[in-house]
């Protein structure tokens, strides 16, 4: 049995392609990284310089495009390193620094997006109300307590998984995955298990539940309500619904693919499930609510031509 804090490195096996292609693989990745961070630092920038965007539903887009920079900012780098690296380890430190930086992304992810489908339910179903319901202060409380609530999960979680006694070093991934580091332990894992399972129904399936029950009032209001309220939901709600949606399939592909047998599977097409979570879902933000939403694809047009 090896002790946990005799491991000092990990090995990632999934890297395998040849020295003609990592050039090429890095310019793709550096570009994807590059177009992340200008366009959500954009949008960020946007929303901060312009006071008629300090409503609640930009402050959250706001948390939720520096979300986005900072799950990328996590792994981007950390995978443009190994690319070019013949020998694709890491040290453990640095492994459960990236499996920090991931979880806590994805949960903050899940946080903002119930966080907006609230927002959204009290603007739709108690337009008179709102300003009253939804003040800045409690935008502030929301926003900071979704993201300190999933720095400390994640933390533990970190730490459970440091303290196990592992008997192998090899990560079949690209990034260090918890899960994977898990299933190199040799000694009991109850505990993480329990963990595990008790954060997922908070993180996951708690935000899932008042997002659901969210539509389903706005749903309500919207057969009852005028032609008016309809145009409003449905041009507030579908930029969100369609971020969900995505980044529920990248994370179904995620979970999928570390818990089953995958070896059928093409192994280009594995490591781009594994990345979709973190890789589309940036792009797919900003683009989804900087083309549907006006007042952003205004103030983004009137920049653009400000320096023309």
């Amino acid at each position: 049995m090896v002790n946990s804090t005799q491991i000092s490195y990990f090995v990632l096996s999934a890297y395998f392609y040849s020295d003609n292609f990592k050039y090429l693989y890095f310019v793709i990745v550096m570009s994807l990284y590059m177009l992340i961070v200008a366009v959500n630092t954009s949008l960020i920038v946007v929303i901060c310089m312009n006071r008629s965007l300090h409503e609640p539903m930009y402050l959250f887009l706001c948390s939720l495009f520096v979300n986005e920079l900072y799950g990328s900012t996590g792994l981007f780098p950390f995978l443009l390193l190994q690319i070019l690296s013949d020998i694709h380890t890491v040290s453990a430190p640095f492994c459960f620094l990236l499996i920090f930086c991931l979880y806590s992304y994805a949960s903050v992810e899940f946080n903002n997006l119930a966080i907006m489908s609230y927002d959204r339910y009290l603007a739709i179903c108690y337009p008179l109300q709102y300003n009253t319901r939804m003040t800045f202060k409690k935008v502030v409380l929301l926003i900071g307590v979704s993201w300190l609530y999933s720095f400390f999960i994640t933390v533990v979680m970190a730490s459970l998984s440091s303290s196990l006694q592992l008997c192998g070093n090899i990560i079949n991934k690209v990034y260090c995955d918890n899960y994977s580091v898990v299933k190199l332990a040799c000694s009991d894992t109850t505990a993480n298990n329990i963990y595990g399972l008790i954060v997922t129904s908070f993180s996951i399936l708690c935000p899932v539940s008042l997002i659901f029950y969210t539509y389903m009032r706005i749903l309500k209001v919207c057969f009852s309500g005028s032609k008016q309220t309809r145009q409003k939901a449905v041009s507030t709600c579908t930029p969100h619904l369609a971020s969900l949606l995505n980044f529920c399939f990248g994370c179904f592909f995620e979970v999928f693919q570390s818990r089953f047998n995958m070896n059928s599977v093409p192994n280009m097409l594995r490591i781009f499930l594994s990345l979709y979570f973190l890789t589309c879902q940036p792009l797919f933000n900003p683009v989804m609510y900087g083309l549907n939403l006006t007042k952003i694809r205004n103030m983004c047009k009137s920049l653009v031509f400000a320096k023309m």
